[in-house]
């Protein structure tokens, strides 16, 4: 799918995907931030219990008084993505499945802290397959180009953003499955590897997404 030619201020089709792109692109973008910043704020005027410093990852927020907002930001970006439809059949059918995955991540929370559930392999698999169906967007879809019309510099610099976002996404999917063979170490419970690298994803996730919503580099 290449990058909207159109003037979006003629076609309200257009705005209305440019306002769906930006709305995931803005709620993947400030979403660690907001769970990290607010809970230790929280935690620092003793409004809640909760352990102090950041979580070992994303996911386990679920289990903080912050729990509302993992769930709803997921469940926003699953609803935003299934009513996503772009313009072309892949971005219609990779929106579809995003969405389905984000919803079951949700839905689906990881195990408290060494407490097995059975919930945890399908939250789990549904967080790498959405990463995955992310950077694909990102790496594949975002970076094609109208075969038609010569590309502008903004779309040159532009694909140069998606492939840097993709490529931090799959290497934050390596990331955290790495970290994961530490998980009963010191480091892992003190430095917390898995939560930066979600956020590496997710952050990396948003600014695709607000970079293909024309919130920088727009075309003239």
């Amino acid at each position: 799918m290449a990058d909207d030619q159109r003037d979006p201020a003629s076609n309200d089709l257009v705005i209305s995907y440019l306002s769906l792109r930006r709305a995931i692109g803005f709620i993947g973008l400030l979403l660690p931030f907001v769970l990290a910043l607010v809970k230790i704020a929280l935690v620092f005027v003793h409004v809640c219990c909760d352990q102090p410093g950041i979580e070992t990852s994303i996911s386990a927020y679920y289990y903080t008084r912050l729990g509302n907002v993992f769930v709803g930001s997921l469940c926003a970006i699953g609803i935003f993505l299934l009513s996503y439809r772009g313009f072309d059949r892949r971005d219609e059918i990779a929106g579809k499945i995003a969405g389905v995955l984000a919803l079951c991540v949700a839905l689906f929370p990881t195990s408290p802290r060494d407490i097995p559930a059975k919930t945890s392999a399908v939250h789990f698999i549904s967080a790498l397959l959405l990463f995955l169906t992310l950077a694909y967007f990102s790496i594949v879809l975002f970076r094609q180009m109208d075969p038609n019309k010569p590309p502008t510099p903004e779309k040159l610099k532009r694909n140069k953003i998606y492939l840097i976002c993709g490529c931090l996404i799959l290497l934050s999917i390596a990331g955290c499955g790495g970290s994961f063979l530490f998980r009963h170490s010191a480091f892992f419970e003190t430095y917390k590897p898995v939560f930066w690298f979600e956020a590496l994803a997710i952050v990396s996730f948003g600014f695709s997404w607000l970079t293909k919503g024309e919130v920088i580099l727009k075309d003239d």
